[in-house]
Formats: structure tokens, sequence, C-alpha cells
């Protein structure tokens, strides 16, 4: 909230111009960031079922897992944690830890790879409309984190990677000496699980047809991105496209990747501010702030993050919270009743 308070304060926007934009345009925004994140969902479960052979679980308990991991993804600087949360939910249903871990990479693969893309030819438009440091920003900010998931993918399909020997010594620092060996070796087996299924991917066509299904899936997840956006700003002034809508929102959501606040906050509305800004190709500042609608950009944040982030913890207390009984507690035996009373069928709830 406190991107929000700063805006507000600074920029002169009051919760009035806020709640311009109207009920159903917020509504809609909300709705486009949900489908979102279903699709994603919808994808989770795919790759489980392509990659794995079979479905661990019913499609709703797929979508609520998926939905779980948001919430950790979204409450984490650089959004990264959810797929901890998905690794665990699967090995709870027998995969191993290292076949889990596939998947979640896989789709953390399709969000780089389609993300990266969106984010370099917004990049190269700021760039080519005169917008050089926002342009620069979000293409510098992109190249380090494409970089470092295509080499793990790379690297893991022609050899089998291990933890680094020094690691073990650093673990010992904070556990027992056997539990560290164990920590160590349960990693290293998941981590060879996980080259062995990256071996076998790029050896079937099969699973590279997966692979393209899955980055389908994600492009149409980042085309509803761009709509809440456009649903909202064209409910207050039309002149936005969707094309811009989704140019800007990869630009803010590369951004966003920065690991310096949790879930993004403030560096969100600060890339898409600046791309609207560059698009509109005003050079005054405050021109700037009026025109580059920080009221729909506060409401955007609030449909597309806070709304949604209440529906993903709803999700993460389904599958880590399990409702447990009452022990059947005997009452005291008084006078002469020394024998247990007959079962009549009835049931009775303590």
């Amino acid at each position: 909230m406190v991107p929000f308070i700063i805006l507000i304060v600074t920029a002169n926007v009051s919760p009035q111009d806020i709640l311009a934009v109207g009920l159903v345009p917020f509504l809609a925004a909300a709705g486009a960031a949900i489908t979102k994140m279903l699709l994603q969902a919808l994808r989770f479960k795919y790759f489980i079922r392509h990659f794995l052979g079979y479905d661990v679980a019913s499609t709703g308990k797929t979508v609520a897992a998926r939905l779980a991991g948001e919430f950790v993804t979204q409450t984490t600087p650089s959004y990264v944690g959810g797929e901890l949360v998905r690794i665990a939910w699967l090995s709870r249903y027998g995969v191993p830890p290292g076949k889990a871990a596939w998947v979640t990479t896989m789709e953390i693969i399709a969000d780089v790879f389609v993300g990266a893309v969106l984010a370099f030819i917004a990049g190269a438009l700021a760039l080519y409309r005169g917008g050089s440091v926002i342009g620069l920003a979000v293409i510098l900010v992109t190249i380090p984190t494409l970089a470092v998931w295509l080499a793990l993918i790379l690297f893991s399909a022609k050899r089998t990677l291990r933890l680094p020997s020094f690691s073990q010594k650093i673990v010992e620092k904070f556990l027992s000496k056997k539990k560290a060996e164990n920590l160590i070796n349960t990693s290293n087996i998941a981590i060879a699980d996980l080259c062995n299924m990256s071996r076998e991917i790029f050896n079937s066509k099969k699973s590279i047809g997966t692979f393209a299904v899955g980055i389908a899936i994600t492009v149409i997840a980042f085309i509803f991105q761009g709509v809440s956006f456009m649903v909202l700003a064209n409910a207050v002034e039309p002149r936005i496209g969707l094309f811009e809508s989704l140019m800007a929102t990869s630009a803010s959501t590369a951004l966003a990747n920065l690991p310096i606040t949790i879930g993004g906050s403030g560096l969100a509305e600060l890339g898409i501010w600046a791309y609207l800004a560059n698009l509109s190709g005003i050079p005054n500042l405050e021109d700037v702030v009026t025109d580059s609608q920080l009221n729909v950009i506060i409401a955007w944040r609030i449909a597309t993050y806070h709304v949604p982030l209440v529906i993903t913890w709803i999700a993460l207390m389904k599958i880590t919270v399990h409702r447990v009984s009452a022990p059947n507690i005997r009452q005291p035996v008084t006078g002469t009743e020394d024998k247990k009373p007959e079962n009549d069928g009835s049931s009775t709830t303590q």
C-alpha cells in the first residue's frame, strides 16, 4: 500500500479519482487478471498430465495448488517461491521431487520466455519512439533473467548437475552433520531427476509439442494481462489499444522482477507510468503525471494485484490448513452406568 500513499500524496490523486474508473471496468480488469491465473493453472495441469503421464489430482485441487503458489509468488521479491509450493504439493501426491521440479521449471521457462519476448518488443518500441531510459531499462532487466533460465535448461540437458562440494559445509553451520548430508544427498537426487527429465524432453518430439502448447497458453494469459489495463484506461479516456496496453503491462512486469520490493510494489506502478509517458511523448514531467492516468494505474494495480491476492490466499489456506476432528471424549460414568450405549444408527458430531 506504500506506493499508493506516495502517489496520492505527491501526485494529488484522491480516492474519488480512483473510483472514477467505475465499478464495471474495475471488475472487468480484476476478472481479466484472474483469468490469466486460471490459464496458468490449466497449463500447470496440462504439463502434469503430459510430462508425468497421469493426473495427480482433480482439476479443482490442481487449480487450487497453482493459485496457492501464486500467492507466495506475489508476496516475495522478484516473484519467487511459488514453485516451492507446487513442488511440495506434487511431492505430497507421490511425484519424485526431481520430476516435480521439472514441471514447475517448465512453467517458469514458459512465463520467462513469453514475458522476455514481449519485454524486448516493448523496450525496442520505446527506443524507437524516443524513450531511451525506459526502453533500455526494460531490455537490460530482462536479459539476465532470460539468460539464467536458458542456461539452466541447456546445461541440464547435457550433463547431470550437482550442488558444489562446499555447499555441505555451509549447511553444516545450521544443521547437524548427518542432517546436512541427508539434505545435500536428497537435493542432488532431485537435481539428477530434473536433468534426466530435461534430456527426455529434448529427445522427444511429443514433449516439445507439449511445451509449445504451454507457450500458446502463456501468450493468451499475457494478452489477458494487457486487457486488464486496457478496460480501465479506456473507461476514463478511450485512447489506448490492446497492443499498447500489452506493451505497457509487459514493461511493468519486467521492471517488477527486480528483487527490490515485495511483489514488485512500486516498481510495477513506476514501470507502467514511465512507459505510458513515453507513449504519450510528453516532455514535461507535470504533464506526464496528469496524462499517464495515475488514477487508472492505481485502480489497475488494486484490481490485478490486491484482489487476486485475496483469492490466492484462500487457495493457499485450502491446501495447507486441514480440518482436524476433535477427539472422541467419553463422558464420565456415574452411578451404575457401566455399559456403552448401543449404536442405534444415529451419528453424533463432537
